[in-house]
């Protein structure tokens, strides 16, 4: 019914100890996982992220793509994007950007994301996009502790 899944907070958490988030360009009004964010109305994909270290949990629909896109040439312009994404390796998003990454961590088990009461029905993955293009540093993180 939606393509906006909010991030599990404990799962947020673990990340942003590792790598202090500044950004999220994909909140919405109730959900902003960083004190600076864009909404939909904001149109992230518009804006400049080059300047920062961001958490990007973006719209799981049709649109991935182009934040996947986005978020690996605001990396070549100098941001830490870290992304958590379905781990669909076998889309052209996949293969021409997330393949460029500098780290890929498969999640091991399945994310419940906002209130469901389902874990997700599909499997996920962070992907770290850096400055440059890197072979893809693949390991893998547990859902829960």
């Amino acid at each position: 019914a939606t393509d906006q899944w909010s991030t599990p907070q404990d799962f947020f958490d673990r990340l942003d100890a590792e790598f202090n988030f500044m950004l999220d360009p994909c909140a919405d009004e109730s959900n902003p996982r960083c004190d600076l964010y864009f909404t939909k109305q904001d149109d992230g994909l518009m804006q400049d992220w080059s300047k920062h270290v961001v958490f990007m949990n973006p719209p799981y629909g049709r649109s991935i793509g182009d934040w996947i896109r986005k978020a690996f040439e605001e990396a070549q312009k100098g941001a830490t994007v870290v992304a958590l994404i379905p781990s669909r390796t076998d889309t052209s998003y996949w293969h021409n950007y997330v393949m460029k990454a500098a780290e890929i961590r498969f999640v091991r088990g399945r994310l419940k994301f906002g209130d469901g009461r389902n874990t997700a029905p599909f499997p996920s993955a962070v992907v770290v996009f850096r400055q440059g293009v890197y072979k893809p540093k693949i390991s893998s993180m547990e859902a829960k502790l």
